[in-house]
């Protein structure tokens, strides 16, 4: 899920940082402006995520001419593809064969294969 909200950058000693006035604590910094589009991009994702995971009210996007900027500031549109920070971390039953030697050895060690299985998933399928 695409979702768009327009942002007002700040320039200052330090850097950049950025805010979005629809969304209240919702801001990022960066050292460049690369840096900085980066942060803004996870950052509106993860918190749209967060208010989706508690079932809070996610605010509509306002249109970007309706945001009032300080001077020296600049208004601009940050995107981001909410899915990749909202998970479903419920746990689901799924069955599967392993010999019976690795499951003797495994219950002797007590592991735990469903956890096993889920770190082996994750690093495979190379994510965080």
């Amino acid at each position: 899920m695409i979702k768009v909200y327009p942002a007002i950058i700040h320039n200052d000693d330090d850097g950049f940082w950025i805010e979005f006035p629809d969304l209240p604590g919702c801001y990022t910094d960066g050292d460049s402006i690369e840096e900085l589009m980066e942060n803004a991009t996870e950052v509106l994702g993860a918190f749209i995520a967060v208010k989706m995971e508690q079932n809070e009210e996610i605010p509509n996007a306002s249109k970007i001419d309706d945001i009032v900027q300080e001077q020296g500031t600049e208004k601009t549109y940050i995107s981001t593809d909410v899915n990749k920070y909202h998970r479903d971390t419920r746990a689901v039953k799924k069955m599967l064969s392993i010999p019976a030697w690795l499951a003797q050895e495994a219950d002797k060690r007590n592991y735990s294969l469903s956890k096993i299985l889920q770190e082996a998933l994750i690093e495979k399928i190379e994510i965080a």
